[in-house]
């Protein structure tokens, strides 16, 4: 999944959000990327702090995503407009190799391969999911790795 704030002290609403999943019902936080700091895409507002998190989890897809976005809602998100600045953004990119197409999931994120902001992080996760071709395709977007 990805996260990301640009509203607030979006470090620690990353870094909480990371931790946070933990909280969620049978779920387990396998690993978190660095945070990476990016402009953002296709959006309004300051600079995103950003992150990737590997989970296990025995919710099912939906039942996630309801999940996750109570964390966003405890994070103070609000959704004034389409691509609003936020307090809190979490995405889920994949569930397993599933693909799904509804009205409030589409899986895989139909955009992870267009973000920088996704794709620097999840290819510290995870490199082989990342072509190096993927990474020079947003290699114009502006990312950088925040201090630990």
């Amino acid at each position: 999944m990805a996260l990301g704030a640009n509203l607030g002290d979006a470090v620690s609403a990353v870094r909480q959000a990371i931790a946070a999943l933990n909280q969620v019902p049978h779920t387990h936080l396998v690993q978190a990327s660095p945070l990476l700091s990016s402009d953002p895409v296709d959006a309004d507002g300051p600079t995103y702090v950003n992150a990737v998190a590997h989970i296990q989890t025995h919710l099912n897809a939906v039942q996630l995503l309801e999940a996750l976005q109570d964390l966003e809602q405890a994070a103070g998100r609000t959704r004034d407009y389409h691509h609003a600045p936020r307090t809190l953004d979490v995405d889920l990119l994949f569930y397993g190799e599933a693909q799904m197409q509804s009205v409030f999931l589409s899986l895989p994120h139909p955009r992870w391969q267009q973000r920088a902001f996704v794709l620097l992080p999840l290819h510290a996760l995870c490199p082989a999911k990342v072509s190096p071709q993927m990474l020079q395709a947003v290699a114009d977007q502006a990312a950088a790795w925040l201090p630990d």
